[in-house]
């Protein structure tokens, strides 16, 4: 524990959740699922890409923040497309590592970013950035930042804006308020182009073959080495993915969230063929991650049948939001998903440097390349 002389808040910074007493995170981090249990399993899993820290505030004894951060070396060209991709690559060959400085993250490197704040928020805030200013000088990271927080931080994020940082928007999430009575509501609620293209794939596939649905709240070993090798063909195909989880994480986040994970499993002829991993808390569920069997995932539709399963099973346990994430952003569209703005905050430590990483994110920022933008200008979002 030390004292930040600036606002006489107390600050924990850790390497591991458990160093926390849990009813001091709980009692001002947000409730959402991402939370005690889910970082311990982070903790667990040994990812080699990342090193995780978590900063804990004290006002006299009481906690009135708490977030998590992680360093890694950021691939600032993640969502570049097209020619200019070519281009960025053809640099790399030369300087590996110019577009991928190393840098502390108030986030995650996976869903959105979140930070418990008890009363003031300027205040804790501060305690944060100097928290995350003195991880990156005793990691030799030369930026720091805040990851994918959507818009209800805006207001309290606007004296970083003052303070040297910038915004740029980040790839959004995405969600569904179901407030309908089956699937047939959810389908007659689609375009009609939607609610045709849906209702060919399923024609293609109900009752010309069997696929069995399997829902379980844990795996064993051997059901997770089939899960493994279905998530690591998705994770190759996937642009913008940082994280590369090892089976360990799969194994042990049951144990760490007790009666929050669902595992939904697609068998065609006994064999593994598409999962699901799922978080769920009374009302709201998260499809997490999830990986197909390539050689028959689009013949047979599996992206679509299992959104139709889990749409069933969130309709009969009257989950009222279902939370989908990032990517597959034109299928989401089309089924009818709200899309979530997500910003990014980032400041370089040198001054000079940050007016030029300033100027180049203006460049390499996610809504110069990506075409979700578009949609989402159109639909208002």
């Amino acid at each position: 524990m030390e004292t930040n002389s600036a606002s006489q808040l107390e600050v924990r910074i850790t390497k591991r959740i458990e160093e926390i007493p849990r009813q001091d995170w709980e009692q001002v981090f947000p409730n959402v699922l991402e939370s005690y249990g889910f970082f311990h399993t982070l903790d667990e899993s040994h990812l080699p890409q990342f090193s995780f820290f978590y900063i804990m505030i004290y006002d006299q004894g009481r906690p009135v923040g708490a977030t998590s951060c992680f360093l890694m070396d950021y691939p600032m060209d993640m969502a570049v497309e097209g020619g200019f991709r070519k281009v960025l690559d053809a640099i790399k060959k030369f300087a590996p590592r110019i577009f991928s400085p190393r840098v502390v993250i108030c986030g995650m490197p996976m869903g959105q970013g979140r930070i418990g704040i008890a009363g003031d928020a300027g205040p804790v805030l501060k305690a944060i950035c100097q928290a995350m200013e003195k991880i990156a000088c005793e990691h030799k990271a030369g930026i720091i930042g805040f990851k994918d927080f959507n818009s209800t931080y805006n207001d309290k994020f606007k004296d970083l804006l003052k303070d040297g940082f910038f915004q740029i928007q980040s790839l959004p999430s995405t969600d569904m308020r179901l407030n309908f009575a089956g699937f047939q509501q959810y389908m007659d609620s689609l375009s009609n182009a939607s609610k045709s293209g849906l209702k060919r794939k399923f024609k293609k596939i109900d009752g010309k073959v069997k696929i069995d649905l399997e829902i379980a709240d844990n795996i064993d070993d051997g059901a997770l080495a089939e899960i493994y090798q279905l998530y690591l063909q998705t994770h190759e195909r996937q642009d913008i993915g940082m994280e590369k989880l090892g089976p360990d994480f799969f194994k042990n986040i049951s144990r760490n969230m007790p009666g929050q994970i669902k595992y939904f499993l697609w068998r065609l002829d006994a064999k593994l063929v598409a999962f699901s991993l799922c978080f769920v808390s009374e009302d709201h569920f998260i499809d997490y991650y999830l990986g197909f069997d390539y050689s028959v995932a689009h013949e047979f539709g599996l992206y679509f049948i299992r959104f139709r399963d889990m749409m069933n099973w969130c309709l009969q346990h009257s989950i009222k939001v279902y939370e989908m994430g990032q990517t597959s952003y034109e299928a989401k569209r089309r089924m009818g998903f709200d899309f979530i703005r997500l910003y990014i905050y980032a400041r370089h430590r040198n001054r000079l440097v940050n007016l030029l990483l300033k100027y180049f994110s203006r460049i390499v920022k996610p809504e110069n390349f990506h075409p979700v933008f578009i949609e989402m200008d159109k639909m208002g979002a």
